[in-house]
């Protein structure tokens, strides 16, 4: 594996989770690989399980690594090509990028949605330049469009609660004061999608993820039928797609309570945090004993030594 930005990237996805859960039982079995090579990790927008799961792994493996915050470290980028840069961008994105590859073996990337385009967003025009450029492995430590390590770390999570072969996974959506990306719910669905597990999404009318993503995989529009029989409840709010990064509703109806926990077959609650309390989730279910959200946060770690470990394999 040269770059991860998808679940497309990784060879077996069975043997990638085994491998997680491997790692989990000795995180510092495989230092000998990192040993010497350098991280760089490029953050664009904020992070906290990001930044200090993705490093964490880094250091794991033995790695040396270094943090760059883009608004706050260094120039303001220029991300356009073919600009006359007469503004208040000293610094191109053309050049900066092979010189960071020039300081490191690998570089995570974490650039959000910006909302300005549609076809920006969605053909990565930040993650691919540094692919293109950087002339080292590309880890997406999110994208505009997808968030794989968090969907590797959910599907890490599920195999080690699940208690049957196939359970249902339901996808929903939550309200939310802000417009957020469709990155966590497309990569969820892509991830679950090579899973043979139940997976149903829901979400108000207005709100269907890219064709791309949901593929041949039909929406449920009634949130208490999406739940009945749950096995895994994972909520997330995002976005219209169709009138593109809209908030078309803030309907506390589609917050997940412990009513709707009801209907469910005594499921587990997940969320990919930072979570809005009673707004997206109430305390109740958020803080009872089928919350599993932080269980999930720490195999951000794992999911992160996973693909690393892959990369690294392969610079040897």
């Amino acid at each position: 594996m040269r770059h991860f930005t998808s679940v497309y990237d990784i060879p077996d996805l069975k043997k990638a989770v085994e491998m997680a859960r491997e790692i989990k039982k000795n995180p510092y079995g495989y230092q000998h690989l990192g040993k010497n090579k350098t991280m760089v990790l490029i953050f664009f927008d904020s992070s906290l399980r990001t930044r200090l799961s993705t490093q964490k792994a880094a250091m794991n493996l033995g790695m040396n690594t270094m943090v760059l915050n883009v608004s706050q470290d260094g120039w303001s980028l220029e991300t356009e090509l073919g600009v006359v840069m007469d503004g208040d961008k000293p610094e191109h994105l053309r050049e900066a990028i092979p010189v960071i590859g020039t300081y490191c073996d690998v570089i995570g990337v974490r650039a959000f949605a910006r909302f300005e385009s549609k076809e920006d967003d969605y053909r990565e025009k930040i993650l691919q330049q540094f692919i293109d450029f950087a002339g080292v492995p590309v880890v997406s430590m999110e994208a505009a469009t997808r968030h794989p390590l968090q969907s590797f770390a959910d599907l890490i999570t599920i195999e080690e609660f699940k208690t049957k072969p196939k359970p249902k996974v339901v996808l929903t959506w939550a309200p939310h004061p802000k417009a957020l990306p469709q990155a966590v719910p497309n990569s969820f669905v892509e991830w679950m999608r090579q899973t043979d597990y139940e997976l149903v999404v829901t979400h108000p009318e207005g709100y269907e993820l890219a064709p791309e993503f949901m593929g041949d995989l039909k929406v449920e529009y009634d949130q208490n039928k999406a739940f009945e029989g749950a096995d895994f409840i994972y909520a997330k709010n995002w976005s219209a797609y169709g009138e593109y990064g809209k908030i078309l509703s803030k309907d506390m109806n589609w917050t997940v309570t412990m009513e709707k926990m009801k209907l469910t077959n005594n499921a587990r609650f997940m969320h990919c945090l930072p979570v809005r309390r009673n707004m997206i989730v109430t305390d109740e279910v958020l803080d009872s004993d089928r919350s599993i959200v932080v269980q999930e946060a720490e195999n951000r770690v794992y999911s992160a030594q996973t693909v690393l470990k892959m990369i690294l394999e392969k610079l040897v």
